[in-house]
């Protein structure tokens, strides 16, 4: 399911994403469309979008009355589309790409680093650069600490997944002993 809204997802997202650019407010829809997602996301409205037997007016009203005034009349009109052909479900997904595609658009470049360890500052910092050269973009590094990972760290760049970690290891061990 995830795989097929985002299909959905995506042709949406990059028709906001080229009407933000062209009005030149990129970074400025980027607070009222994560205030959709988190409308929509909450779990008795989720409940409220997946229900067939509301109206799709009706739940694409409770969705703006939620939003109140916050939200520009672009915004709003996706709203309305979004009911119109019965997408709201995609809203989350339909944000997400779009901020993905916004980090992009920035030439940074979204970075996932678990780690079984702390990670010092300057190692991040070293990892950053040598990641920045990798990519041939600004990197903006998110770590998160998972000591599931018995040692070593887990890389995670959009598709690109580099596991130098423990647990990577033995897995790769486990599989290779299988044959």
């Amino acid at each position: 399911m995830a795989g097929e809204l985002t299909t959905i997802a995506r042709p949406y997202a990059e028709a906001v994403f080229a009407a933000a650019q062209d009005a030149g407010q990129v970074d400025t829809w980027t607070q009222p469309l994560a205030l959709l997602a988190a409308i929509a996301t909450d779990p008795q409205m989720a409940g409220q979008i997946g229900n067939p037997e509301l109206p799709r007016d009706h739940v694409q009203n409770m969705i703006l009355a939620i939003a109140g005034d916050s939200l520009p009349a672009p915004v709003v009109n996706l709203v309305r589309l979004l009911a119109e052909n019965g997408r709201l479900v995609a809203l989350p997904e339909i944000v997400a790409l779009y901020e993905e595609r916004r980090v992009a658009s920035a030439g940074v470049r979204e970075v996932l680093v678990r780690s079984a360890f702390p990670i010092e500052a300057a190692q991040e910092q070293s990892l950053a650069q040598t990641l920045a050269r990798r990519f041939g973009a600004q990197v903006e590094l998110t770590v998160e600490l998972d000591p599931d990972l018995i040692g070593g760290v887990e890389i995670r760049a959009g598709d690109l997944v580099i596991d130098d970690s423990v647990r990577g290891k033995l897995k790769q061990l486990a599989h290779a002993l299988q044959f």
